[in-house]
């Protein structure tokens, strides 16, 4: 019996971000697609969008047009755009879009802590701050938000309430931000294969299917021809 070919795969996203929602919730697809075929190594990697951003957050009307220089009415369009795409992979966004966009630096902080609380928890987690975010409307922020996606993760409050209250794991997630930054990712979502194949921005899943399918192949390929 032939062992499946085995893929690490780094995703470096932000909470804040609606197409990093879109992008996780299209490769996660991907990944059930081609389970099976390929042992999916999944891992979290931490990046702010807005590390300088302030407690209570910013609106969003705001903050995009002072980032980026769009009105109103190029928002509500990008807005409905990310809408269809997230439907179009199982996300659901509120149709009315974000009041405001907070930090997301604890955020990461639990995240890199719950990628050792057993297997799958990371990624749960991450998908409950996305949907507390931008299907709730609720403050990724807020210690009571980030510990009630805790608990919808399975993970144990009394220890995510720890690692919040302590500051834990700070060091940690600076060093990872800036290892990616290093590496050239100033942009995301950003989909790295096996720490050498770069996906950039949020693909399909069917995208990402055959881009898992190709790398774990080609990575396999000498080991099966080895004499």
């Amino acid at each position: 019996m032939t062992e499946e070919p085995s893929l690490r795969i780094d995703v470096v996203s932000d909470v804040s971000c609606p197409w990093c929602a879109v992008g996780l919730s299209a490769l996660l697809r991907a990944v059930e697609q081609t389970a099976g075929d390929v042992a999916v190594d999944l891992h979290l990697q931490p990046f702010e969008l807005n590390p300088q951003m302030g407690p209570g957050g910013q609106d969003i009307t705001e903050h995009l047009t002072g980032k980026y220089g769009s009105t109103p009415a190029q928002q509500a369009q990008i807005r409905e755009t990310i809408r269809q795409r997230g439907a179009a992979e199982g996300f659901t966004f509120r149709p009315e879009g974000r009041g405001r966009i907070y930090n997301t630096f604890d955020a990461h902080r639990l995240l890199h802590w719950a990628e050792g609380q057993g297997e799958g928890r990371q990624v749960a987690l991450k998908m409950a701050l996305l949907a507390a975010y931008f299907t709730d409307g609720q403050d990724p922020s807020s210690h009571e938000v980030l510990l009630a996606a805790a608990r919808k993760a399975g993970l144990d409050a009394g220890a995510a309430r720890e690692v919040l209250a302590s500051g834990a794991f700070a060091d940690e997630v600076r060093a990872a931000q800036a290892l990616w930054q290093q590496a050239g990712i100033h942009a995301v979502p950003a989909v790295v294969l096996n720490q050498r194949h770069l996906l950039s921005g949020a693909q399909s899943a069917e995208t990402y299917a055959q881009a898992i399918r190709q790398v774990a192949q080609a990575a396999a390929r000498p080991a099966t021809t080895a004499g």
